[in-house]
């Protein structure tokens, strides 16, 4: 566990000059608009009594992704509800996926929907095909396909992620006009993503201790976790492949994506965070394009956060914002 080098009042500013490369948009435009142009509808089936719950409806959900790849997800819903209700769009941290309906009861306890988005390659129920392009990689996910963003893992993810709130569209009983979305480290950075590349989709985010940002500067100051993967692959090709390499990292930096970001925003950032060390969040933060965007610190939390006491934090702020549930 280590603490940052910069005082919490440098922290509330740092906001570094950060140019997304050239083509950014036109990147992104085409990947969504391909994604988007493959026809499949999103698939249900109802699984409730296979997971003993009493007070929740679950949904096994597949969506079209990336490809037209379906994803997987589950679809979370207090029994009985009027809809239409408003959902929350989560995303999953680095090697995780969408588990078991039983670890998220959360949500739908507090009259919310879930759609819970499965991690291709991650998760067990969605793989990841990929587009190898003979890259060397080095362990997790970080540089595969680093070479080029047109072959990098996180672009075959974040469309998936912005395909399940497209996907929020064909589900019945949920109010599209209040989609949230949620996660935390890369399920934060993912969030953030979304938030930026589908912004009049999204109602609201919760990004907490978000990773996959301000990438050349995580990998110089980490000391945990997944930006090691970077570190690790550049030791090896560091005479020519550094620039290469960031300049596909830059396609997918939350930094980028932020600007286009304008929905109410409520981040969260542990001060002692040894893996999304702190000023790679508040890059982020600071560059959010949307006015109403809050930060809650947690001065002596490394990874972990605020654990539940930041979900308590969340559901207050959504109330305040008139995205709870009616009642």
């Amino acid at each position: 566990m280590s603490a940052t080098d910069h005082a919490p009042e440098e922290l509330r500013t740092y906001r570094p000059e950060l140019t997304p490369p050239e083509g950014f948009d036109a990147f992104w435009h085409k990947t969504l608009a391909e994604a988007r142009s493959y026809s499949g509808a999103v698939k249900t089936e109802r699984v409730t009594d296979q997971h003993l719950l009493s007070t929740v409806e679950v949904d096994d959900v597949r969506f079209p992704g990336w490809n037209g790849e379906p994803v997987a997800a589950w679809l979370l819903r207090p029994r009985g509800a009027e809809g239409p209700l408003p959902v929350v769009v989560s995303y999953a941290g680095y090697c995780g996926g969408r588990g078991l309906p039983t670890d998220h009861l959360l949500w739908s306890a507090a009259g919310y929907a879930q759609l819970v988005v499965d991690s291709r390659g991650q998760g067990h129920d969605t793989p990841d095909r990929g587009e190898g392009d003979g890259t060397q990689w080095v362990g997790g996910f970080m540089t595969r396909g680093i070479d080029s963003p047109d072959h990098h893992y996180y672009r075959r993810l974040m469309t998936d992620c912005v395909r399940a709130v497209d996907a929020v569209a064909e589900l019945p009983g949920l109010d599209g006009g209040r989609v949230v979305v949620a996660g935390g480290s890369q399920g934060g950075g993912l969030a953030l993503a979304v938030a930026g590349l589908a912004p009049d989709q999204v109602a609201a985010a919760l990004v907490d201790v978000p990773f996959l940002c301000h990438f050349r500067e995580a990998a110089r100051i980490s000391d945990d976790g997944p930006y090691q993967e970077i570190v690790k692959y550049l030791r090896w090709h560091s005479s020519h492949r550094v620039e290469t390499a960031f300049d596909t990292l830059d396609h997918f930096d939350g930094v980028h994506f932020a600007r286009s970001a304008t929905a109410p925003a409520l981040f969260s950032v542990g001060l002692m965070d040894p893996t999304c060390p702190p000023p790679t969040v508040y890059a982020a933060f600071n560059h959010y394009a949307g006015e109403d965007r809050t930060m809650t610190v947690w001065p002596f939390a490394d990874h972990g956060g605020g654990f539940g006491r930041n979900t308590a934090r969340q559901l207050r702020w959504l109330h305040e914002r008139g995205l709870a549930p009616r009642q």
